[in-house]
This record gives structure tokens, sequence and C-alpha cells, in this order.
């Protein structure tokens, strides 16, 4: 079977099990899917994921403003920093079956836990060479996993770093966060881009920690 062949009858056969159909390389959810996963009182849990190897990084920063405003507003957070967790790079051996299990048992089982039920997804992440942290791609890689259980209508937000000021620079990691959402279905709730921050604590002295306050507080 090939590659294209074995995309479909694995897509589908996943979508049927969560009541969606197959066609033409989209998911087209036909179950009374809660809206968002919200809970009583639009209340939802938002899983936040992040991609920062140093503790006090810029990007986790933005990450914690926001949890402090979605706190506020009533929301059950659930954090999970990537760089520093066990998340075994994707290898392509499809035994998942794009909605099965991973032949890896390492932390990347807490995102699946949490992923499925959550309403939100939050990626927090630093520019590294013109790119998200190898960290959070990681996580994001192993969404393949659980392919056919997370093309369900969420929320999503991105929270971004970087040293430069050249909004050019920003492209390839908005392009590549509006293109996954696109595919999985959901919903940009937000972005905070934050230029011209390097060292620790640089972005302490902007505008862009109240912006990520102001996000969470929204959502």
């Amino acid at each position: 079977m090939n590659r294209r062949d074995f995309l479909k009858t694995s897509l589908a056969a996943a979508a049927a099990a969560a009541g969606s159909v197959f066609l033409g390389g989209a998911l087209l959810n036909v179950a009374a899917a809660p809206a968002e996963r919200k809970g009583q009182g639009g209340k939802m849990k938002i899983l936040v994921i992040t991609g920062s190897p140093r503790k006090n990084g810029n990007s986790s920063t933005l990450a914690e403003h926001f949890i402090r405003g979605a706190e506020e507003a009533g929301h059950e957070i659930v954090r999970f920093d990537a760089a520093f967790k066990e998340v075994h790079p994707c290898i392509a051996c499809n035994k998942c079956g794009m909605n099965g299990e991973c032949v890896f048992k390492d932390d990347f089982e807490f995102v699946r836990k949490h992923i499925l039920d959550a309403g939100m997804v939050v990626f927090a992440t630093p520019m590294y060479y013109f790119g998200i942290s190898a960290q959070i791609k990681a996580v994001i890689d192993r969404f393949y996993a659980i392919n056919g259980s997370i093309h369900v209508p969420k929320k999503a937000a991105l929270l971004m770093t970087y040293a430069d000021n050249n909004k050019r620079k920003e492209k390839a990691i908005t392009d590549h966060y509006e293109v996954l959402l696109d595919y999985l279905g959901w919903s940009d709730a937000g972005q905070v881009i934050a230029p011209g921050v390097w060292p620790v604590g640089a972005v302490n002295h902007t505008k862009y920690p109240e912006q990520a306050y102001l996000l969470g507080k929204s959502v």
C-alpha cells in the first residue's frame, strides 16, 4: 500500500470511530461535538505547551502571563514544558496508524491524556534559527499518533519571541501555526509575537507580557 492509500485508509478508519467523514484530504466532523470542549459557564481546559529550554526564557514568561489571565477567567490550565520532558521524535514507523498507541512510551503520554478534552491549545516558543524550537516541534510531530482524535473544534493561540526586529522573519513560524490550525480545524484565538527580545528577562520590559495576560483573560 502506498503512502497516499495508507493515509486515506487510516484517516477514514479514525474518522469512522470518531463520528467523522474523511473527504478529499479533510476531516468533516459530523458528530455533535461540544463547541471547543467548553464546560459549565463557558470554562474550559487549556493545554499550554512551551518549547523554551531556558527556565526563565522570554516565551515562558509570556506563557506565565497568559496562564495567569486564563486562570483568573476561571479556566483549568494544564502546562507541558517540552524542553524539560522526554519526548522522542516521531520516526514515521506508522505503528500508531495515525490514531493509536505510539511505540514510544515517554512524556508525550501526558499530552495525549490532556489534549483530547482540552478546549484550547497554546503554543509558546522562541524562534530558534528561524523556526520553532526543536523541543516543541517534537511534540507537534507526535500529534501524528492522535491525528484522528484531535480533528475536533478547539481554540489555539501562539506566543512567540525572537531577537530580530524584521517581521518577515516571523513568517516561518506564523505560517506553520496557521497551516497546522487549518489542517486540524482549530480556530486561532490570538497571537502575541514579541520581537527584539534576546537575553533572559528582556521581554519583561515590553508590552507583550500584558498582551499575553489579556489574551488569557479574554479566551
